[in-house]
C-alpha cells in the first residue's frame, strides 16, 4: 500500500499551525522518518532509539519540535515501539480514527503539524493511570533530556 502524504488540514478543517515545507523535510529527514512522519508509515518493531530507554526528559515532535511527552508518562508496555499513558497536553497531539490495513484504530498525530507520530489504545489493562497505551514510533520524536 502506498502511503499518500499527511494532510495541511486538522479533521476539523482548520489548518495546522506549523506548515512543513516537503522539499526541506526530505532533505532533513532520513528516509524511514520520512516515511513515518509523512507518510503514516511504522518504524519496525524493536528497532526504535527510545524503545527501552529510561531517559528522564521532554519528547518532541520530530518536524516541528513541538512539546509531545514526557518521561514521567513513559512506561514499558514490550510491544515494539515507545509507549506512553498521556500526552503531555490535552491539545499536543490530534486523535484521527484509522480505518487502514482492515482495521479501526486512533491515529495520533502532532498537533502543531500533522506528522504521524502512531496510535493510541484503550483498555489493554496495563496499569496505568489513563489505561490508555500511546504507541509511538522513535523516528517521531527527539528527546531532550533532563539537566
Amino acid at each position: 500500500m502506498k502511503h499518500e502524504e499527511m494532510s495541511a488540514l486538522k479533521p476539523d478543517g482548520t489548518l495546522y499551525p506549523f506548515q512543513a515545507n516537503v522539499a526541506e523535510l526530505k532533505e532533513k529527514l532520513d528516509p524511514l522518518s520520512y516515511k513515518v512522519l509523512r507518510e503514516a508509515g511504522t518504524e519496525p518493531a524493536f528497532t526504535g532509539e527510545y524503545t527501552n530507554t529510561e531517559t528522564e526528559g521532554v519528547y518532541s515532535c520530530k518536524v516541528c519540535s513541538q512539546e509531545l511527552f514526557r518521561s514521567e508518562a513513559k512506561f514499558h508496555s514490550g510491544c515494539g515501539w515507545p509507549s506512553f499513558y498521556q500526552p503531555t497536553e490535552g491539545d499536543a497531539v490530534v486523535l484521527i480514527d484509522d480505518r487502514s490495513f482492515g482495521m479501526v484504530r486512533t491515529e495520533a498525530r502532532c498537533a502543531n503539524c500533522g506528522s504521524h507520530l502512531g496510535h493510541v489504545f484503550k483498555g489493554e489493562g496495563y496499569g496505568t493511570p489513563t489505561d490508555e497505551r500511546w504507541c509511538i514510533n522513535s523516528v517521531s520524536l527527539r528527546l531532550e533530556a533532563k539537566r
